[in-house]
């Protein structure tokens, strides 16, 4: 066999390799919107995202209103707001969270906050920390396409989830979804 068909027949299985394992990641993260979230769990963390200035991004912005919604919905729920404070970001993702959610006529005293962190591990593993220590069972809500990242990484700390899941801004749901098939693999191969 010539070396060009041999190296053609490797390409070929890469590539039907790679779209596989880009198939299974993409039904990998649609099942991991699942079991929907009902109100059962006392607690429920927001995993924030990137804020400009003291603004929420588009993508904060949609897991806001998918939280104030179900907020209004479950007014037993306690809300862990999750997330750090980047170099280029005035306030940290847990205050623009707790802004908005004040702002729209959420009381305080259902918000903690957890301004620490600068992943989605971090993001659970100090918003588990302010549990209260009979507490295993949270609702995590955050973008459709990091709900399955985000629930393997709860389990591997030992809390069970369900999920809300926002929308993705279609402005950015092509690049969400390529960073988060390579964060999945990346989760699955260093656990965090």
């Amino acid at each position: 066999m010539k070396k060009s068909k041999k190296m053609g027949i490797v390409i070929g299985i890469v590539i039907i390799l790679g779209l596989s394992v880009w198939f299974l990641l993409g039904m990998w993260i649609a099942q991991g919107q699942k079991p929907v979230a009902g109100g059962t769990n006392e607690f429920a963390i927001i995993l924030g995202a990137k804020v400009n200035g003291e603004t929420p991004s588009l993508t904060l912005h949609y897991r806001l209103k998918a939280a104030l919604s179900y907020a209004e919905t479950h007014p037993d729920v306690r809300f862990i707001l999750s997330g750090g404070q980047g170099p280029d970001e005035e306030i940290s993702e847990a205050e623009a969270m707790r802004r908005y959610l004040t702002e729209h006529g959420i009381d305080e005293g259902r918000l903690l906050m957890e301004s620490q962190s600068t992943s989605t591990y971090e993001n659970l593993l100090y918003s588990k920390k302010l549990l209260p220590e009979d507490i295993d069972s949270i609702t995590i809500i955050t973008s459709d396409f990091h709900l399955a990242r985000a629930r393997m990484l709860a389990d591997s700390l030992g809390l069970k989830t369900d999920a809300l899941a926002a929308k993705t801004p279609e402005s950015v749901k092509i690049q969400q979804h390529i960073r988060e098939r390579l964060a999945i693999i990346k989760t699955y191969i260093v656990g965090k």
